[in-house]
């Protein structure tokens, strides 16, 4: 049974009737949205080090404000730039695989003690990287946290969350006018660019002004190849990870419906929800992000049940 909590403000006028999963049962007390919320303990942690995974076209200085709210409660956050994200300079129209896309979270996973954990948190097409790193590094990692992001399934394409949003691939690759030909127009297309108007609607349509023109200045084309590869994802490997996912109510690029959906079909152990958090809430609601996150990195690993008893533990917790 997943665990939902909401934070923030109104819903969006997106999220419709029927939008709310049916696996909705024995909700936690909404512990996000209390005035004060219960304070941390750091010896209780399974790790104080999170890792920040950027979504599509964005880079590690998007979690600007993210990282600050966590340092100041005592945790130790890391945000990397993927492959041709951020202040790395490699040409993105060279990036061919998820693999070269997400090799800046694997070298630093592989470098960790032998002994130490991170909580991941991917943001958008960055849970893909995150999938990616739970079935190649599960031993590193402690938990994942998907925000609004593309929790895939064994099989599934990045792009296939958004599909819905944006049509079918095939349609998609055929008409879209955002596509770039780095290798030429007669060459399948190698990025994606949306324009200025484009990127306010669907990312940052309850962002502050302020951090819309940091990201008109700082943002990066997006490599095509890695949110069109199928992920090779194994129960032995990739399942055996705890994951949980944010959702953001008011998103433009990843609708509420799509989100739900996600949860649906490939239920993880906890949800979340912010309300009026738009496609970005490091951005839009950057404290409920912070309190979730939180709340997430105290759960404790699930005790080791007895022959008969699945189940039982994630019962009790949810009914707590």
């Amino acid at each position: 049974m997943s665990r939902r909590i909401d934070a923030g403000a109104s819903l969006s006028r997106r999220m419709g009737p029927g939008s709310t999963s049916s696996r909705r049962r024995g909700d936690l007390p909404d512990s996000v949205m209390n005035a004060k919320a219960a304070p941390i303990v750091l010896e209780n942690l399974e790790t104080k080090k999170i890792v920040l995974v950027h979504g599509e076209g964005f880079g590690a200085w998007c979690w600007y404000k993210t990282i600050s709210h966590l340092e100041e409660a005592g945790l130790d956050p890391v945000a990397l730039d993927l492959t041709g994200s951020g202040i790395d300079h490699t040409d993105t129209n060279s990036i061919a695989t998820l693999a070269d896309y997400s090799k800046p979270l694997i070298d630093f996973l592989d470098k960790l003690p032998e002994n130490e954990k991170v909580i991941l948190v991917g943001h958008s097409c960055g849970g893909a990287s995150v999938s990616y790193a739970l079935e190649h590094c599960p031993k590193k990692i402690s938990k994942a946290v998907f925000l609004t992001a593309t929790m895939v399934q064994d099989g599934q394409r990045p792009f296939d969350v958004f599909s819905e949003e944006l049509r079918s691939a095939d349609v998609f690759l055929q008409e879209s006018q955002f596509l770039l030909y780095g290798n030429g127009k007669d060459k399948p297309p190698t990025g994606l660019m949306f324009d200025k108007q484009q990127i306010k609607g669907l990312y940052f349509n309850q962002t502050p002004s302020k951090d819309m023109a940091l990201a008109a200045v700082s943002m990066r084309p997006i490599p095509l190849a890695p949110i069109m590869e199928k992920l090779s994802l194994t129960p032995e490997n990739y399942g055996t990870v705890r994951r949980y996912f944010i959702q953001t109510l008011d998103d433009h690029m990843l609708s509420p419906d799509a989100q739900e959906k996600l949860v649906r079909e490939n239920p993880p152990d906890g949800i979340f929800k912010i309300k009026g958090g738009d496609h970005c809430p490091f951005f839009s609601k950057p404290q409920s992000l912070n309190k979730i996150l939180l709340e997430i990195a105290q759960i404790q690993a699930p005790v080791t049940l007895l022959p008969g008893k699945e189940g039982t533990e994630e019962t009790a917790a949810a009914e707590s």
